[in-house]
């Protein structure tokens, strides 16, 4: 049977998207096409009309990961607030519980960095690609909020929340874990100037 054009854009999508889920909740080594494509609904045999091989796969769930992530800030920013009011409610949902305990979704960077430098050329450059677009995101922020050198504080600042995120879900203590994330959400509050995180 012949399926039309649309029809396997979105297969390709939906194989993508359960790609993304996989490698956060599995880790880059444990991801199986098999796995992907069951997910996804579709056979094994049919990962070959989507995908060369499964490194293109990974680098497509990758970049999706990235993608999902840069939404994320994107859509703070468009509801209508200030750029301080939108850095203060992403910094909110970064440091939170249900980013924290999420397995499936939410920024790329906690599930991939301890994986980073093991991973093969094309993927080590979508993961530093997507690194550049979520902290020129942050920048484009700090830009807006008239805060000085906003690329190099962008970068620390996602750098903190990357390193809390993945302190707190290591930390097998839940009161413990959350305080992590509280004292990280109170550091980037005082230090930015931000507005009281909800």
């Amino acid at each position: 049977m012949r399926y039309d054009a649309e029809h396997k854009q979105r297969s390709r999508e939906r194989v993508i998207s359960e790609a993304a889920k996989a490698i956060r909740s599995d880790g880059i080594p444990a991801v199986s096409v098999a796995g992907v494509m069951g997910a996804a609904g579709l056979t094994h045999g049919a990962f070959y009309a989507h995908f060369e091989n499964r490194d293109a796969l990974l680098l497509a769930g990758v970049e999706r990961m990235f993608e999902e992530g840069r939404a994320r800030i994107l859509a703070e920013t468009s509801r209508g607030g200030s750029p301080k009011a939108a850095l203060t409610s992403y910094i909110g949902f970064y440091l939170s519980r249900s980013h924290r305990d999420s397995r499936t979704a939410g920024c790329p960077l906690p599930f991939l960095a301890a994986e980073a430098p093991r991973l093969n050329e094309d993927l080590r450059g979508q993961y530093a690609q997507g690194v550049q677009g979520l902290t020129g995101a942050i920048a484009d922020l700090l830009r807006g909020m008239d805060y000085p050198e906003p690329e190099t504080t962008a970068a620390s600042v996602l750098a903190e929340m990357v390193g809390a995120v993945s302190l707190a879900r290591a930390e097998p203590d839940p009161d413990r874990s959350y305080a992590i994330l509280t004292a990280s959400r109170a550091s980037l509050k005082a230090r930015l100037g931000l507005e009281d995180l909800q």
